[in-house]
């Protein structure tokens, strides 16, 4: 469920207002004045929320889901649990982005601009902690002790920053639970929205980022990286991870403990990389991939497929490193040939 510390949920909603909202159909015999409290994903949503399915590599979760309420395409009805109601939808994302903004109306990130102070009255500093000129503490954050937030430092409301970390200069942090001895480096942007929306015929509708960021102990973020908060589901970085400069980390990511990822990656939404995985620089992800334990993947490689644990991997599309070293040397001597024979 979106974390109250930093969204604010508006509602109930029956069915059939949702249905208003969204454009999308109450299912024939379903019952229209059932109310809904909230949106959930599949995999956590209980009887009184709202879930969708659009993607078909999540029908495994729709068959065990509790939801009270799913937004599907009209084909997949046949496919949905017996409890369910339906809300029926030749487009489901964007009837469940309608829904979402329903019931979580955007706000201010930073605050309401009511307090002129830097740091929030409500804000708690802990012992040993210096705030430096410029930065902005909002309401109700937590930061811990000894820790050092740099100038012109912008801290969200409800963002909690365990004992010993470091957030550098011009960093901005919200929607976001970050664990102690973290080092933040300039100008990273932490739990911005994530690139999500629908297209329908009327353009392109933004659809609500509901989840947070949660960084482990001893994470290092490197100087304008940005990590976007989850959409849903929550993006998690793991515990000893080095992410250096100019990195992009899509919505609902997943970093095991100990990985390295070097400059100018982008990993895109719902891929999860296990521990230690290593990503040389400019290494692009699509996403809902899922990469193994201990990979090693070197620069400028392209991944679109999962990759199993342990391997080493080259290439766009990435394939194993000795692979992609027989199809080198083959183009080389290919290569070589076409010069001879031409003179």
């Amino acid at each position: 469920m979106p974390d109250p510390r930093f969204f604010r949920r508006v509602g109930p909603f029956t069915v059939g207002s949702l249905s208003e909202i969204s454009g999308a159909a109450v299912a024939e015999g379903h019952a229209s004045d059932k109310l809904v409290n909230d949106v959930a994903p599949l995999e956590s949503a209980g009887a009184d929320n709202v879930s969708f399915l659009d993607n078909p590599l999540y029908l495994s979760a729709l068959s065990v889901s509790s939801a009270g309420v799913c937004v599907m395409h009209p084909e997949r009805v046949n496919v949905a649990p017996d409890q369910m109601t339906l809300l029926l939808s030749e487009n489901p994302y964007l009837a469940y982005a309608k829904i979402a903004a329903a019931f979580y109306p955007e706000a201010n990130p930073v605050g309401s601009g009511e307090d002129n102070s830097f740091i929030h009255p409500t804000a708690s500093i802990g012992q040993d902690t210096h705030v430096s000129p410029g930065a902005v503490i909002g309401a109700g954050t937590e930061i811990g002790s000894q820790c050092e937030i740099g100038p012109n430092a912008v801290i969200g409301p409800g963002v909690v920053i365990g004992d010993g970390s470091v957030i550098g200069p011009s960093v901005s942090v919200q929607y976001s639970i970050i664990g102690s001895q973290v080092r933040i480096f300039a100008g990273a942007r932490i739990g911005e929205a994530g690139f999500g929306f629908a297209t329908g015929s009327d353009g392109h509708f933004t659809v609500p980022q509901l989840g947070r960021v949660l960084v482990g102990d001893k994470t290092e973020i490197g100087a304008n990286t940005t990590i976007d908060r989850g959409s849903a589901a929550d993006t998690v970085i793991g515990q000893g991870c080095r992410i250096d400069n100019l990195v992009q980390i899509g919505h609902n990511v997943i970093l095991g403990n100990g990985c390295i990822i070097v400059s100018q990656v982008g990993i895109s939404g719902s891929t999860q990389l296990e521990d230690y995985v290593v990503v040389g620089g400019q290494v692009g992800f699509t996403g809902h991939l899922k990469i193994g334990q201990g990979v090693q993947i070197a620069a400028q490689s392209g991944v679109m497929n999962d990759l199993p644990a342990g391997g080493k991997y080259s290439g766009s599309p990435a394939v194993p490193m000795r692979q992609w070293l027989n199809q080198a040397a083959m183009l080389r001597s290919l290569g070589k040939k076409k010069v001879k024979k031409g003179g």
